[in-house]
């Protein structure tokens, strides 16, 4: 029997060609909301606790409540959004970050700001994010036949907000206050969840109706295991991308930062970050339009950019040369961050998309912290400079382990997805007009 039901939209409202239609513009306008006050929060955190007398350890601690929470919850997140409605599901996440976010507002507009009460709306932000961000994988697909596109729009909003997230922090910590940015942080919840409650979504795909109690939850957990496990060009990504995390992305943010603002300023790393988060812009654009038919192939080469990011930091090229190479880079993380995204949504069967999705956000955040951690030390012991360019040509590691595996580079392009409510193939069968699904 089908799983619960989502707002009623009678015929599938996808349109039949492109991925705009009024719906999607609510999802869109939700997620680009949210990204422009995940953005701002990093700002008001630091801001805020050094007005109020922390140091950098506590901005890291309230930081790390959030993510930690989200990347050991997300995975069961992942169970629940297959179990439940997942538009419910993520009204009521933004409905607890909105909660939440008010009350850190209300904490810093009166003076009465305690650590360890932050890392607790934090870990609670955490467990939100992690009951909301499953669903984000499934949503996509129901709303819109051309998923590429729509992914690449997505992609392209959410690089936009993120340069313009911290600047808006800044100006409202230095007009009002860090409790403006909360603020600002709890209305983009407000609005998503309220663009949410506005959208209607075709039915969900049919699927047995699941088990109450927690051997059923554990059953659903290990077909989400196994469904994962069954792709090689799934699980070869995200091991492939444990190594990207730990020795090249992960120490890369710290380094980076910290060789730019000693060696050329505070001014030249916000340059460097500006045209980072530009050239995202660019590759979700180009994700709009380049088709190729092996998209994880075309995705590969495009990883191969990032290396010109700590590259040219670490060997001490001028600003202007760490700008284009943060440009190359921002443009082809975003490149292949829509071509994956939309592998994944088309590629597995719809009701186990949401477990899949949570075990790939989780395989693939594992690894940065514990690259962000390493990146001190390796400094320490081989130098700043070194570790950067030995980054940099990792990543060129990485992208010939993802062009070396046959499951991953001749994943072909799936065919659109069947409206909502049609047959779905059984587990492990693969259709002949799309090879290599598996």
């Amino acid at each position: 029997m089908a799983a619960a039901t989502e707002a009623e939209a009678g015929p599938d409202p996808r349109p039949r060609r492109g991925f705009w239609s009024r719906d999607f513009g609510l999802f869109f306008t939700a997620r680009a909301v949210a990204k422009l006050g995940d953005t701002m929060l990093p700002v008001a955190l630091a801001a805020g606790l050094l007005l109020h007398g922390y140091g950098a350890g506590a901005v890291g601690l309230a930081m790390a409540s959030s993510v930690a929470c989200f990347a050991s919850l997300v995975i069961f997140g992942g169970v629940v959004a297959d179990r439940v409605s997942t538009r419910l599901l993520m009204i009521g996440a933004d409905a607890v970050r909105l909660v939440t976010q008010t009350l850190a507002a209300v904490m810093f507009f009166t003076g009465h700001v305690v650590l360890w009460q932050l890392c607790v709306i934090g870990a609670l932000n955490g467990a939100a994010a992690a009951l909301f961000q499953p669903g984000v994988a499934s949503t996509v697909p129901r709303l819109a036949r051309d998923v590429q596109g729509a992914n690449g729009a997505i992609r392209v909003a959410e690089s936009v907000m993120s340069l313009a997230g911290p600047a808006a922090a800044g100006m409202l910590v230095a007009f009002v206050s860090p409790g403006g940015v909360f603020a600002a942080h709890a209305a983009t919840y407000g609005l998503s969840a309220l663009c949410l409650v506005l959208l209607r979504l075709p039915p969900a795909a049919p699927r047995t109706a699941p088990g109450k109690g927690g051997a059923a939850f554990r059953r659903d957990l290990v077909e989400g295991w196994r469904e994962f496990r069954s792709r090689t060009w799934l699980w070869g990504v995200i091991a492939i991308w444990g190594l990207f995390m730990l020795a090249v992305s992960g120490p890369a943010v710290p380094l980076v930062a910290a060789d730019v603002v000693q060696e050329h300023g505070p001014r030249a790393y916000g340059l460097v970050n500006s045209a980072l988060g530009a050239g995202t812009v660019v590759g979700g654009l180009l994700a709009l339009r380049a088709r190729p038919r092996r998209m994880l192939r075309a995705g590969a080469f495009a990883v191969l950019g990032f290396g010109l990011f700590p590259g040219t930091v670490g060997a001490g090229l001028g600003v202007p040369a760490m700008c284009a190479g943060a440009a190359v880079a921002g443009a082809g993380m975003s490149f292949w961050g829509v071509m994956w995204a939309t592998s994944v949504q088309t590629q597995v069967r719809p009701e186990v998309l949401n477990r899949i999705h949570a075990y790939d956000v989780a395989g693939s955040l594992a690894m940065m912290p514990v690259g962000q951690a390493l990146a001190g030390p390796a400094a320490g012991l081989l130098g700043t400079d070194v570790v950067l360019v030995s980054g940099g040509l990792l990543t060129l590691v990485v992208g010939a382990l993802l062009l070396g595996v046959p499951a991953i580079r001749n994943l072909e392009r799936a065919e659109d997805r069947p409206v909502a409510g049609s047959p779905v193939p059984a587990p492990g069968s693969t259709p002949a007009t799309t090879p290599g699904r598996r």
